[in-house]
C-alpha cells in the first residue's frame, strides 16, 4: 500500500520535481547539457548484448565500484556496462575513468515516468546497485520487469536500521528487489538480514579493493620540481570549519619548519576561492591552483588544490595526509586512497562513514587519530620529521591494504548467481 501511495505521489510531482532540479541547476549542482538524462532520456543508444546496470550514487561509491567494472568487462568481452550516478562531480570522474565498453548516465530521478523510459531503453540484464541508496520507484521497476539485481558493497548503519525497522512491509519489499545483498561488515550484514535481505553475506568493503587515485600524465615531474625538497602536508578533500584548523597548522608548525607547504584540497572545487581568501586573511601567502595548473613558488604557504580529480596527483607529492570531513561531524573522506599510495595518513574524531576502515588501519598501526587541531599539529610535526615514526604508519597501511585487496574476487564470485541469471559468466 505505501508502495502504491509512493508512486501515486510521484505521479503528480514532475512539476515540483522540474523546479527543484532547476534550482540545483543554477546552483551548479545540476549538468544544463544532460538534464533530459534526469527524466530518463538516454544521450546513447542501447549497446547490443548484454548489459549490466551498475548504480553508484556519488564519487566515492562510484569509485569504489570502478575496480568492479573492470573485472566484468575483462572477464566477458561481450559485455556492456551502464554507470549511473546522481551528482555533477562523479560524472566528471566516470567521464575520465570508466573504460570502454562503459557507459555513463544520470540516474533518472525517482518519478514513474522517468523511471519507465530508463528502463524501457536501457533494458538491464542485471543491476548491480551499490551502498544504501533508495529509490522506491526504480526498484519497483526492476522488480516489474524481473531484472536479476544485488545490492553491492551495502551499508545498514544503526541509526537507520532503527528507522527502518519501524516500517518492515516497506523495506522488506524494498529489499525484495535484490536476490544478492553484499554487506560491508557483519553489523551491515545482521541488521539487512533482520530487515528481510535476502542472499546476505559480508564480503568486505570494495574500497579496500579499488585502485589508488591517478594522476594525470606528465604533471608529477613539473610538481615535484616545484616543491624541491619542501615539507609538505596535505589536508584532503576539507569541508567548511576545516580550513581554519589547516590554517592554524600552519602557523603554528612555520617556524620551527622553514620552507613548510601546506596543500589543501577542498572537497568541493567551487570553494577555492573562498579557502584562497580565508588564508589571507590569517596574514598567509596562498596560490590557488584553478585554471592553468599553476604551481607554488618558495613564497607561497598555502597551495590550494581547487581542481577536479588530482587528489591522486597530491596524494603522491604529500608524506602526510589529513582527511577532511573528519573533524566536523560529516563522517570523513576515504582514507585507503592515501594509504595505499604510501603516506602517512591522520584524521579526526568523526570518521564514523569509514568506521570499519579506521579500525583495521588503527589495529595495524597504519593511521593516527588525532582528537582536535593542537593534536593535529603536533602529529603532523612529529611525522614531518621523523622518518621513522612515518614509516612505521606507512607499513602498517600497505599490510592492511594487500590483505584486503581480495575482497574484489570474494564478491565477483558472490555475485555469480545474479549475473549467471542473466547468462552473464565471469571468472572470478
Amino acid at each position: 500500500m505505501l508502495q502504491s501511495l509512493y508512486r501515486g505521489l510521484t505521479t503528480v510531482a514532475g512539476p515540483a520535481v522540474r523546479l527543484y532540479l532547476d534550482r540545483r541547476r543554477a546552483a551548479g549542482k545540476e549538468d544544463p547539457a544532460r538534464q533530459a538524462e534526469r527524466f530518463g532520456m538516454p544521450s546513447h543508444p542501447r549497446p547490443a548484448g548484454p548489459l549490466v546496470w551498475i548504480h553508484a550514487a556519488s564519487v566515492g561509491e562510484a569509485n569504489s565500484v570502478l575496480v568492479l567494472v573492470g573485472r566484468l568487462l575483462d572477464a566477458a568481452p561481450e559485455l556492456s556496462v551502464l554507470m549511473t550516478t546522481g551528482t555533477v562531480t562523479s560524472a566528471e570522474l566516470m567521464g575520465r575513468r570508466l573504460p570502454e565498453r562503459a557507459i555513463h548516465q544520470y540516474v533518472p530521478v525517482d518519478l514513474p515516468d522517468a523511471v519507465d523510459r530508463f528502463l524501457d531503453h536501457w533494458r538491464p540484464d542485471a543491476v548491480l546497485w551499490t551502498e544504501s541508496e533508495i529509490w522506491p520507484n526504480l526498484l519497483a521497476g526492476i522488480r516489474a520487469r524481473a531484472v536479476p539485481a544485488a545490492l553491492v558493497n551495502a551499508r545498514m548503519s544503526e541509526r537507520s536500521f532503527g528507522r527502518w525497522r519501524n516500517a518492515p512491509g516497506l523495506i522488506g519489499g524494498l529489499l525484495s528487489t535484490f536476490q544478492v545483498t553484499l554487506a560491508q561488515t557483519e553489523g551491515d550484514a545482521e541488521r539487512l538480514r533482520r530487515l528481510g535481505a535476502a542472499g546476505v553475506a559480508s564480503v568486505g568493503n570494495l574500497k579496500f579493493s579499488a585502485e589508488p587515485p591517478p594522476a594525470a600524465d606528465g604533471a608529477m615531474e613539473p610538481l615535484r620540481a616545484a616543491l624541491d625538497g619542501r615539507l609538505v602536508w596535505l589536508l584532503a578533500s576539507s569541508h567548511p570549519g576545516e580550513d581554519e584548523i589547516a590554517a592554524a597548522v600552519h602557523a603554528s608548525l612555520a617556524p620551527a619548519l622553514p620552507g613548510l607547504l601546506t596543500v589543501i584540497v577542498p572537497r568541493h572545487a567551487h570553494r577555492g576561492e573562498a579557502v584562497a581568501e580565508l588564508m589571507r586573511a590569517r596574514g598567509l601567502s596562498v596560490l590557488q591552483r584553478t585554471g592553468e595548473l599553476l604551481l607554488p613558488r618558495p613564497d607561497h604557504a598555502v597551495y590550494v588544490a581547487d581542481t577536479m580529480g588530482e587528489l591522486g596527483l597530491f596524494y603522491r607529492a604529500a608524506p602526510v595526509v589529513c582527511m577532511g570531513g573528519s573533524f566536523i561531524p560529516h563522517g570523513g573522506q576515504n582514507p585507503v586512497e592515501p594509504a595505499q599510495l604510501g603516506c602517512a595518513v591522520l584524521y579526526g574524531p568523526h570518521m564514523f562513514n569509514f568506521g570499519e576502515i579506521t579500525h583495521k588501519l588503527e589495529a595495524a598501526g597504519g593511521a593516527l587519530p588525532v582528537a582536535d587541531g593542537d593534536a593535529l599539529t603536533r602529529e603532523t610535526r612529529r611525522l614531518l620529521t621523523d622518518d621513522r615514526a612515518r614509516e612505521r604508519i606507512v607499513a602498517g597501511a600497505a599490510r592492511v591494504t594487500a590483505d584486503n585487496r581480495r575482497i574484489i574476487d570474494r564478491a565477483l564470485g558472490a555475485l555469480s548467481p545474479v549475473l549467471g541469471a542473466a547468462g552473464i559468466r565471469t571468472a572470478a
